[in-house]
């Protein structure tokens, strides 16, 4: 599995615009075949950075992917009112592959009750 990460610089002042954006495409990746690893805003520290998480089986089920979100109504729409409102300054892709073991573990703190 491939992860297509996304970084986003957003206008600090339209989070909640941006925050809606990836809510919307919380229904849209999913249909269109992408497997939403989630969206994520800043919490501390840089208030413009923001991030999506999406994964593929691989760079051909990504372009698939890519050819039916351009037709889906919905993302159409989202890319639209992105675009509209302004809140995303910058955006960045990159394509990462998981190093097995080490995805999904859970905590197991020292000292925590079993």
């Amino acid at each position: 599995m491939i992860t297509c990460f996304i970084r986003y610089d957003i206008d600090p002042f339209q989070r909640e615009a941006f925050a809606e954006y990836a809510r919307r495409w919380g229904q849209i990746i999913p249909r269109c075949g992408g497997h939403l690893l989630g969206y994520f805003l800043p919490h501390e520290g840089s208030n413009y950075e923001a991030w999506g998480l999406i994964g593929f089986d691989s760079l051909a089920a990504y372009e698939a992917y890519r050819a039916r979100l351009r037709a889906d109504p919905e993302g159409r729409a989202n890319f639209a009112m992105a675009q509209e409102k302004r809140f995303i300054l910058r955006e960045e892709r990159t394509f990462t592959q998981a190093v097995e073991g080490t995805l999904g573990l859970p905590a197991h703190p020292q000292g925590a009750a079993t």
